[in-house]
């Protein structure tokens, strides 16, 4: 791609989970994409992740990856907090009642197949050192190759953003926890749970299996606070382990050992002209609750759609100013609760344990209170919009023994409704007979685009006009 070429295509900068998926729904759609990595091939991000929420793996069955990834991980229908607070997700209205226990890099591997499968292009140790944009597209600059033009941009490169930086966004915040420590460890003794967490005073410690032999290890001790750089080896992590949960498990041969520091920041726009932001480049939060990278991933298959049915004239570029105005919100309440709870985790004042109790108290006593944290951190209760319209589609079981999250799969709208609905003009739409009263067309990214009681022919043509786009030239719809 040389310099003044790439007007229909998208660069994607950053080789996480965000950008692969991204990459992946772009290069599916016919869409020419190119991944920027500074990072040579061959070394691995740094895993700090290792579950994936419901709402994600539903999207992973709409791209058919769920299952293999099921099958690299391990459910767990149990999520436990603090005080002895356990969100029972095992009733959760989803095909995936459970937190999939899973290490990023086994996430990365499959989206990476499937975006080079799809004929995405991957250039590896390539920094991103600028870029400007103007009326019809944006050059990027990066070290080790000429520049890359190309309709859009999606900064997807982290915290320290070199896109972000690039146009300007500020990244306002704060740290919230300090010298956090991680390590990747063999245990002699098995824990006595999927996944082992406790809070004992000053102390916390949370255990991960990661299905090779080893386990993932964060701990944190408040009376040792120090910089990211200070030395960290492993008696360090067994103390606070066993302050923490009472015994180390024996932990040996560790593989890997770092520290670091959260921070709370968002950028107050996902959109700056042609370059949009997703992931850790458009907002970072606590652990608590494992939401960051599954808020990332939710951010690709929102944005992955809308840049798609733009660059193939099938929308208005204006389809993508709904990308900041649905994930902004989002982005800005999952900060605030995966702050409560790390915050409601450091209690340490009297007052504070009190409020913590009282808490743990309500969401253990008030179903509603109760379903409404296990939606939110599982990702089921996030919406864009009111009434039906933005609304999650459920997966809905569809004539055939099909499921509506299995019509996805191609990747376009799909139009449940009662009348028999004959459509060649519009291959990225596909139409199933339903038995429900109303009539849904359900956007790729299986939110609810439009509905309507028994719509009339003229109405429902007027809808898959305004959201679905025209009809390919020389192919007449019938409406039968």
């Amino acid at each position: 791609m040389a310099g003044t070429t790439g007007t229909d295509r998208v660069v994607v900068v950053g080789c996480g989970p965000t950008g692969l998926l991204l990459a992946g729904d772009l290069a599916e759609a016919g869409i020419p994409v190119t991944v920027l990595e500074k990072r040579p091939r061959g070394i691995s991000n740094l895993t700090r992740a290792f579950a994936l929420h419901a709402r994600t793996l539903e999207q992973f069955d709409m791209r058919g990856l769920a299952d293999e990834l099921e099958a690299l991980g391990h459910p767990l229908t149990r999520l436990g907090l603090f005080d002895g607070l356990t969100l029972d997700l095992s009733g959760l209205p989803t095909r995936f009642p459970h937190v999939l226990v899973i290490p990023q890099y086994e996430v990365e591997r499959v989206l990476e197949r499937r975006a080079r499968d799809a004929g995405a292009e991957f250039r590896y140790d390539t920094e991103v050192t600028g870029l400007t944009q103007d009326a019809t597209g944006v050059t990027v600059r990066a070290r080790g190759t000429e520049p890359l033009r190309a309709a859009y941009v999606v900064g997807a490169d982290g915290m320290r953003s070199a896109v972000r930086e690039a146009v300007g966004l500020p990244f306002p915040g704060r740290s919230v926890i300090r010298s956090v420590v991680l390590a990747d460890v063999r245990l002699a003794e098995d824990p006595p749970a999927l996944l082992t967490a406790g809070t004992v005073g000053d102390a916390f410690a949370l255990l991960v299996p990661f299905g090779d032999g080893y386990h993932r290890v964060v701990g944190w001790h408040r009376a040792h606070d120090v910089p990211d750089d200070a030395p960290l080896d492993l008696a360090e992590i067994k103390d606070i382990v066993r302050l923490a949960l009472g015994r180390d498990h024996g932990m040996h041969d560790p593989r890997w050992l770092s520290r670091f520091h959260s921070d709370e920041r968002q950028a107050p726009t996902y959109r700056a002209g042609r370059v949009f932001l997703a992931g850790d480049a458009a907002h970072v939060h606590s652990p608590a609750g494992g939401q960051g990278m599954n808020t990332g991933l939710q951010d690709a298959a929102n944005l992955s759609w809308k840049l798609a049915a733009v660059l193939s004239g099938r929308a208005a570029p204006s389809l993508l100013d709904t990308y900041d105005t649905e994930r902004h919100p989002v982005g800005r309440t999952v900060l605030r609760s995966s702050g409560t709870l790390i915050r409601l985790a450091m209690a340490d004042r009297p007052w504070t344990r009190a409020l913590r109790s009282a808490a743990t108290a309500l969401v253990t006593h008030v179903p509603a209170l109760r379903r409404k944290a296990m939606r939110q951190v599982t990702g089921l209760g996030y919406h864009y919009g009111h009434g039906l319209t933005g609304r999650r589609a459920p997966d809905i079981p569809l004539p055939g023994g099909t499921r509506l999250y299995e019509a996805l799969r191609p990747g376009g709208f799909v139009l449940l409704t009662q009348t028999p609905y004959e459509n060649p003009g519009r291959p990225h739409l596909t139409a199933s007979e339903w038995p429900g009263p109303t009539t849904l067309l359900i956007r790729p990214d299986g939110h609810i685009a439009w509905s309507a009681k028994s719509p009339s022919p003229t109405s429902l043509e007027q809808a898959l006009l305004v959201h679905a786009g025209p009809p390919r030239p020389g192919h007449p719809i019938r409406i039968s």
